[in-house]
């Protein structure tokens, strides 16, 4: 048995695997003879085909089978113990593989292209500048985000008199010269609000109306047409919409109108938890506390993307097999045609250089991930996932729950490694390079998120 590596250039190598009569022929011999104890053949009884015609019929396909048992085993052996790093996995080269007959040879050769691993220099500095948002948690900023509490936790309320934006509720029939059509349209309960009218005049006649009242109005000019609004109103199909231009009578059963929620004791226990917060002043500062948490979440994600173009830009002159890279992607995915790889490689390089980047930083500044940081990283996704439905006030118990259950899933446990990894690697860039802070505005956080923006 012999196994080589033959380097082809930086980027890439030959594996040769050499495997030879006296590496497989016992293990064959008692392949052969098990074999031989379960052949079923007309003629003989079982467990009593000799052994030539055994060999004769099965031996090329078990020597094929124990040639390639013993050539991936050495393969992946010698990659393991002389730390060969590459990338993807070894692919059997198309150039170098000399033909192979198992019914003729005795000695065997196998070739794998292998692209290597470059070494990577992860030269940081006080040079390398990077910017670090942090959101401006001002009074506008704290009464806003009261504001939309107090709209997500309001009540509908039932009215007498309508007034801009409430709802009505009543029976809608199709009318002509005042009085029901034949044959007309008829909803029972139909559901209006004529804020959403653009048709001003048409909104105006309800405006003061009372329940009880009856008014005559036209979907058509109340619409402006829009095929959407008026088949929703008239539960009619989008195609009849434009032969319907009928004045209709809405007569109002019920008026409902939203009320924001009080800012009083009762929202204060809704968002944060019975008893948490006692009076305005320290709900406000409670609620600028969680603008704050919510929103560094983002800048460190936006700091992380920094980052991550920061590694594949100071990799851009590395080199890659990229032929043998992608004849490895297309080996490992059933699904991946080369159509779509070629789309995808650029995406797919500029991740393995952020990875290989990563790892190094991780190497030489001897960092390692502990499962209670990956537990730790559980538990914040979770606050933040209940936070989002307005849940600031978990209690301990139902929050261990949910992240068991997250943990338990392999996928995602794997996804919490990774974040707890990015935040361990954003840490040790902190420290290495030059950090300038920019204190932004909400609106100025989402500009950078999501458009690119510099600020």
């Amino acid at each position: 048995m012999n196994v080589s590596l033959k380097n082809d250039g930086a980027a890439r190598g030959i594996i040769t695997v050499e495997i030879e009569k006296n590496d497989y022929a016992e293990k064959l011999e008692k392949n052969l003879h098990k074999l031989r104890q379960k052949v079923n053949m007309p003629g003989f009884r079982k467990g009593m085909v000799p052994a030539g015609l055994v060999k004769k019929l099965y031996g090329k396909h078990a020597l094929a089978e124990e040639v390639e048992k013993l050539t991936t085993e050495n393969l992946v052996a010698y990659i393991r113990d002389n730390n060969i790093r590459i990338l993807g996995q070894p692919i059997p080269s198309d150039t170098d593989q000399p033909e192979i007959n198992f019914e003729t040879d005795e000695k065997f050769e196998f070739s794998f292209d292998v692209a290597l691993s470059p070494t990577i220099d992860v030269k940081l500095s006080k040079e390398d500048i990077l910017p670090y948002y942090r959101i401006k948690v001002d009074d506008e900023a704290i009464d806003k985000r009261i504001d939309t509490y107090r709209k997500e936790l309001g009540t509908y309320d039932t009215v007498d008199e309508f007034e801009d934006d409430d709802m009505i509720k009543g029976k809608l029939v199709e009318t002509e010269n005042g009085e029901p059509k034949e044959g007309c349209i008829f909803v029972e309960d139909a559901v209006l609000m004529p804020s959403y009218m653009k048709g001003k005049m048409e909104q105006k006649k309800f405006k003061g109306a009372k329940k009880g009242a009856k008014i005559t109005f036209n979907p058509y000019k109340a619409y402006k047409g829009a095929e959407a609004e008026i088949s929703s109103l008239l539960k009619i199909e989008k195609d009849a919409v434009k032969g319907m231009k009928s004045d209709f009578t809405f007569e109002i059963k019920e008026i409902t109108r939203y009320k924001k929620a009080e800012l009083n004791e009762d929202l204060y226990d809704r968002i944060f938890g019975k008893g948490a917060v006692g009076d305005e002043a320290s709900f406000r500062e409670k609620i600028g506390e969680t603008v704050t948490a919510q929103y560094n979440s983002e800048s460190e994600w936006i700091f992380k993307k920094k980052m991550r173009k920061m590694f594949v830009d100071k990799l851009s002159g590395i080199a890659f097999a990229d032929d043998i890279l992608k004849r490895s992607f297309l080996a490992s995915s059933e699904k991946m045609t080369e159509e779509d790889l070629e789309k995808e490689y650029p995406e797919i390089l500029e991740d393995l250089k952020y990875r290989l980047f990563r790892e190094e930083l991780l190497k030489e500044n001897n960092v390692t991930v502990e499962d209670s940081e990956v537990e730790e990283q559980a538990r914040s996704l979770t606050r933040i996932q209940f936070a989002q439905y307005g849940m600031f006030s978990v209690p301990d118990d139902v929050l261990e729950k949910y992240v068991k259950g997250m943990l338990g899933n392999e996928e995602t446990r794997a996804n919490m490694v990774d974040k707890a990894i990015e935040d361990k690697v954003s840490a040790v860039v902190k420290d290495m390079i030059t950090v300038e802070e920019k204190e932004v505005t909400e609106e100025e956080l989402g500009n950078v998120a999501y458009e690119g923006q510099e600020i």
